[in-house]
Order: C-alpha cells, then structure tokens, then sequence
C-alpha cells in the first residue's frame, strides 16, 4: 500500500504547529530509556505474544535535529569551523536537562563546538556575534520572538537581533507567522485550494475569533460569530492565538459558562475558536493504581503525538499524555514508543497487553514504578515544575504508521512553505496577527524553505487505523 494511503487510513487531527522553537527532542530520548527499563522489567511477567523495538530511529529525534543543525550551518558558512549556541532564559540555564544534554551531545560529534548560553552572554565585536570572545556561527533560540522582544525590555538583545539579520539564526523569525493558530483558518477556508489533502484534512475548523460574518464547519453561513459559538460551544475550543502550556483555553464541554468564556476571549483578544476533537480520538489506556488501594485500573489518559520535521522530512516524534491540555510544562507526562513486531494488529496487542497488566500482581508494578522512578531522578527528567511523569506502557505503532506520518510531514513541510509565501505577500495579516516589531523581524529573515525544525502536535488514534 502507498504511504498516501496509509496516512490516509491514521485518524486523527493535528491541533497546533510550532514552527519558532519547538522541543521535546532530547525528553524523548530519556523517555525511551525509561520505557525499555519498564519493559525489560514486565516483560517475564506478562507472556505476551510479541515483542516491541525501543530502539526504532524516529523514536530517537536527537540525531536527526543535530544533523539538520549542522547541514543549516553548511548552509550558511560552508565548510568554516562550527559553534553552535543553544540559546535559552537565563533562568532556565541549569533546569532543562533537555538543553543541557543536547549541547553535550553536540559536543561529543567531530568537529563540532556547541554551548548554552542565554541573550545576555552574548556580545558584539565589530559586529560579529561573539560569546565569551569566540564568533557563534549558528544560534537555536528556544523561545519565541515575543519573548526575546520581552527580554529586550530588560537587557540588551542586540547581539540576538544581529544574528537574526545575518541569518544565524536555525527557524528564521519568519517561520514564525505560519505557526500562529490562526492560520488553521486559512487551511479550512479562503486557501484550502492551496493546500495538500492530508493537510488539510487533519486540520480542525479555525476561525479568528470577533464579531464578524463566516462560515462554519460544514460550510454553512455565520451572521454572528460569537452568537453562533454559544450556541454550539460543546463542540467548540476557544485559545489564544499565540499561547503555551494550554493557558487561557476554554473547553467547550468542560466550561461551566460560556457566556463568560466568550466575554473573557473576547475582551483578551487574539483568540481562535476551533471545532473540538472528539476525546476517543486521542485517548489511550493505561495501568493506574486505584487510589488508597492496591489494585491496577485500565483507564484512558489523554494523549498527544509530536512529529518533528525538518527540510529532509520527519526525524521523530514526541509522545506525552496526561489531562487536558498534555503539555508536560502543565504537569503533563511522556511515554515511550515502540514498534511491534510481527503480524499481530495493534489494537490486538493493545488489548493483549492491557490484560496482562491488569492481572499483574501489584507487588511487582510497584517495584517497576520506583525502579523506573529512580532511574528517572538519575538521567535528571525534569522540567521546570519538577520530576516528569512517565508511563510504564509505552504508546505502540506499526511500521505502517511510521510511513503514513513520514508522508504527512513531507506535505506539511511543503505546506507551510507555501503560507510562508502567503504570508509575505499580505494575504494572512488577519489569520496571523503579530506586532509591527515581530512582522519586522519575520519579513528580515525569511524561511523560504532552509534547513530548521517544525512540530505538528497531533491527536491520533493508532488503533483505529487498522494495521
């Protein structure tokens, strides 16, 4: 079958691009030691008829990302010698473990030099970007343009401000309109001509939200906009156009008011509203400790699925589960991935396994916890509200997956491209509302394709597709 059709056969929807600092890389790579630890340890106790690969490379996004750092650098400065600068808040030197594990991984290649610092390190020399006196070839911000102009309030930005306009910069500032939630509006509406089909379809209705005239999921006409959402606020998600860690969103099944959630975005401003993902779409089932008990529960958590993506197609994928939002900065978790092996579907061995860790005696899930749990205190998985939750079963897909999302993400890629080129010409300044000074940067350092990294965070349902 052709990995058109097998993407075509994955439900589900993304919900939100990143295309100014994604992340998650490096959390993955400790998450896939975390869940082979589990498994080599329940593995005995659970007879199961297949086995699973932790080791898969997309399951390992590290490499990959690296490698794109170091083709962006040749890019832009041939065969000159690297420094890479992974540059973060100050604040955050010493607590994303992520960050600090990527520099020293850059570290550890031939050839390469690579250091976190934050802006304030930075310095000019005679208009070269220096930190600590050595020229900086390539910078990787992991924060977005509005932060660093926050930033700039404070201290002196103006050696990250010159390496934007000397495009050292990996995710040029004019990635970044395209990853404004707004611009869902233009895939479900005035450009969908524009775009591929799997785009397209795994795109919830989005609409700017203000009082103005539309149309709706189904093509029907909307005189009101805010009238219609309360109207049809279960089905409905409002959120900041431009937001993190799942601040400021309203549910609409969840939301006891509507009317005053409605008020609120609208007094904010710069919100969407968007058609709501059914729950089952993206809801997995995993072994829980019955509270004051000591028995294990099957219950579903939701989920959600990261591909990362850069100019050579997708590189991996990151996995996180908790409530709503799953964001791990709102105390959300990430699991491991792995592949099964053999002929058996997925949601066989799903059933199979959720079976088997029901009837687990409770003693040993205890000791595999803490043991895992210790494991994770000593690799430092944490962010920045402390240890991340981590499940023992890990999320499993086929290799059919696997080739379904690597045709996903190359017509995404090409995709957002082309609302990059929507977006110079003027055609998005309504889905994309950004300050004079944002659009300033973005339209001095253009994308236009080059080597960088975009997320697509994505509510699957792996089962469902039928492999």
């Amino acid at each position: 079958m052709a990995d058109k059709e097998l993407e075509k056969r994955i439900p589900g929807y993304h919900c939100e691009w990143n295309l100014g600092s994604p992340g998650g890389w490096y959390y993955q790579q400790m998450a896939q030691e975390l869940g082979q630890l589990a498994w080599q340890r329940l593995e005995p106790h659970l007879d199961l008829p297949f086995t699973l690969n932790f080791a898969f490379p997309y399951f390992h996004p590290v490499p990959r990302f690296a490698q794109m750092l170091l083709r962006a650098h040749r890019h832009r400065h041939g065969q000159a010698a690297s420094f890479l600068v992974l540059l973060a808040e100050i604040e955050t030197l010493d607590q994303v473990i992520e960050n600090i594990r990527l520099v020293e991984y850059l570290n550890s290649l031939k050839d390469v030099a690579a250091a976190l610092a934050a802006p304030e390190h930075l310095e000019l020399d005679k208009g070269q970007v220096v930190l600590k006196g050595r020229p900086v070839s390539l910078l990787y911000m992991d924060f977005n343009t509005d932060t660093l102009l926050k930033m700039g309030r404070q201290i002196d930005i103006s050696p990250v401000m010159a390496a934007i306009q000397q495009h050292r910069v990996v995710n040029p500032r004019g990635m970044e309109p395209v990853g404004v939630k707004g611009v869902f509006e233009a895939i479900t509406g005035p450009f969908k001509h524009l775009m591929s089909e799997s785009t397209v379809r795994r795109t919830p209705w989005t609409r700017v939200f203000h009082p103005r005239q539309t149309t709706g999921p189904q093509g029907e006409e909307i005189t009101d906009l805010p009238e219609w959402t309360l109207r049809h606020f279960p089905q409905l998600i409002l959120k900041p156009s431009q937001g993190y860690s799942g601040q400021g969103i309203f549910v609409g099944q969840d939301t006891p008011d509507p009317g005053e959630a409605i008020q609120t975005a609208l007094t904010k401003g710069g919100y969407i509203v968007q058609s709501l993902v059914p729950l089952n779409t993206w809801q997995e089932y995993y072994p829980t400790v019955k509270e004051g008990t000591e028995h294990l529960l099957i219950e579903p958590r939701q989920t959600d699925f990261r591909c990362l993506i850069t100019d050579e197609g997708l590189i991996g994928f990151l996995g996180r589960f908790g409530g709503i939002p799953t964001n791990v900065g709102s105390g959300g978790g990430t699991q491991a991935f792995a592949l099964l092996n053999g002929d058996l579907s997925l949601q066989k061995a799903d059933h199979l396994f959720n079976q088997a860790l029901k009837a687990l005696p409770y003693r040993i899930f205890l000791e595999v916890q803490e043991e895992v749990k210790s494991r994770s205190l000593k690799l430092g998985f944490t962010y920045l509200l402390g240890p991340i939750p981590t499940s023992l079963k890990p999320r499993m897909l086929k290799p059919q997956h696997i080739k379904g999302l690597m045709s996903y993400a190359q017509h995404l890629w090409q995709d957002a491209q082309t609302l990059e080129k929507l977006w110079q010409q003027g055609h998005l300044d309504e889905v994309a509302p950004i300050t004079p000074q944002e659009k300033l940067l973005a339209r001095n350092a253009p994308w236009e394709g080059r080597p960088a990294l975009m997320a697509s965070d994505g509510l699957y349902n792996f089962r469902g597709a039928g492999f």
